[in-house]
């Protein structure tokens, strides 16, 4: 396995996986350990660790295929929506240090674990952070 990336054999053709979709550049395949029914992961070819490594013609050549992707999974599933995930680091999730993208069909009714519960913000906290992260003064 090269540099024992998963994805990299994967990508090699060294492990076998459910294909759905392969060009020059990315291929996707289903996820073994799926939050729902169609799970897909999309991956490049190319080895990085995450999306702040890639440079960003390959991401310009990857975003385009993770639409192509979802929207022939959204038609021949069908699915009612899906979301789009992209880990980077172990506290936001990331397992397999090489660039994914998790395309994650959503069913009416289904919950898939995946939450986001919005709450009502502070604006004195909003204000604070917003100087803190600014990035239009050129840093």
């Amino acid at each position: 396995m090269k540099n024992d990336c998963i994805f990299c054999a994967i990508a090699a053709g060294e492990i076998p996986c459910f294909k759905i979709y392969e060009d020059e550049n990315a291929i996707a395949f289903l996820d073994i350990n799926p939050a729902s029914r169609g799970h897909v992961l999309v991956v490049p070819k190319e080895h990085c660790r995450n999306l702040l490594d890639a440079p960003g013609a390959l991401l310009a050549q990857l975003v385009p295929v993770v639409q192509k992707v979802a929207a022939h999974l959204k038609d021949a599933l069908p699915c009612d929506g899906f979301n789009i995930l992209q880990n980077n680091g172990e506290a936001a999730g990331q397992t397999v240090h090489h660039l994914h993208f998790h395309i994650v069909p959503r069913y009416a009714g289904q919950n898939a674990g995946i939450d986001f519960t919005p709450r009502k913000a502070d604006m004195d906290e909003l204000k604070t952070l917003a100087a803190r992260i600014d990035m239009r003064n050129g840093d």
